[in-house]
């Protein structure tokens, strides 16, 4: 297991942005995809093996099925620290997430776009969500800030490429901003009860995806945005019924077309971006854990160390 970057085989071109597929978005299209690499990292393999893509102006991106190519994980069982931890080992400065949602506000109509700047965690603690602590011997401890769980430099950006972008070719479908996102755990859909409850917490959509994946991806140095596309009513609007796999499917199809649309547009614009190491972005974000790591590496492991050097290459040897 190598702790080094990796040797760049896509002609000396860096993949500076990683995309993350949920449901009903498992690959890329209209993209040639010229690598598929699948690197076992400190935390295990990915969820399925990552494609390495180039646009037409010969942008790099690197795709992740969050479920697997066949949906064949659970929200609850996605190894979230190996995509993480994958994405920065191949050099992704910056993760775009898709997700399929539901909504939880009347405005937010089904096949609409949200980009979220809140979250509500609904998890279990069934979820591995940080990279520290991990209760060995003389393990690391952070704390990362959350308060902004997306990144704020970032997601303006992509909101304006995603209402441009679908301006032209849904211009029927709504683009939402600064909203709050529920992470439920899963795997069944909220009860009428619950769904009335997040709405009065202030909760405007819900999904199974956000977390860990954004702890994770700040812990890693790692610009996240979501970008969620709302499927369904969920189950607190009183004249549908509840929600079920039929409706989502249906909206599923419609949202990865848009979908693949928006990813295409985004990639080239935030490379270029966070690929410049002077970026307002990029820099926000380098560095970030450096003042948050509480435990003196003086104390630790060689083991330990290596272990955090996948995702913070800075860290004291």
């Amino acid at each position: 297991m190598s702790m080094r970057a990796p040797k760049i085989a896509w002609g000396g071109l860096p993949i500076r942005v990683g995309v993350i597929g949920g449901s009903g978005l498992y690959k890329l299209d209209g993209i040639e995809i010229i690598d598929v690499v699948n690197p076992e990292t400190p935390w295990g393999y990915p969820s399925c093996p990552i494609s390495i893509g180039r646009t037409a102006s010969g942008t790099l991106v690197a795709f992740l099925a969050r479920h697997g190519t066949l949906h064949s994980i659970s929200p609850s069982h996605v190894p979230s620290t190996a995509n993480i931890a994958a994405l920065k080992y191949l050099g992704v400065r910056a993760i775009l997430a898709f997700s399929a949602v539901g909504s939880l506000r009347e405005e937010i109509a089904p096949k609409d776009f949200v980009i979220p700047s809140q979250i509500i965690d609904r998890t279990k603690g069934i979820r591995r969500s940080s990279y520290f602590g991990e209760g060995k011997e003389h393990s690391v401890i952070a704390h990362a800030p959350f308060g902004d769980p997306f990144d704020r430099n970032l997601s303006p950006i992509v909101e304006n490429i995603v209402r441009d972008t679908l301006k032209n070719h849904s211009p029927d479908v709504k683009v939402h901003s600064n909203k709050t996102v529920v992470c439920m755990e899963g795997p069944a859909f909220s009860t009428r009860a619950e769904s009335n409850m997040y709405r009065q917490w202030g909760g405007d959509i819900i999904n199974m995806s956000a977390l860990p994946e954004a702890k994770l991806a700040r812990e890693a140095e790692l610009s996240y945005v979501l970008i969620a596309t709302a499927t369904d009513y969920d189950a607190w609007r009183e004249s549908s019924e509840t929600v079920d796999v039929a409706e989502v499917i249906k909206s599923l199809h419609a949202n990865a077309q848009a979908s693949q649309v928006v990813t295409m547009a985004l990639i080239d614009e935030v490379s270029s971006l966070v690929g410049n190491d002077d970026s307002h972005v990029f820099t926000k974000m380098q560095g970030s854990m450096k003042s948050n790591i509480m435990t003196n590496p003086d104390h630790l492991s060689t083991e330990v160390r290596q272990r955090l050097r996948y995702i913070l290459p800075w860290y004291p040897q």
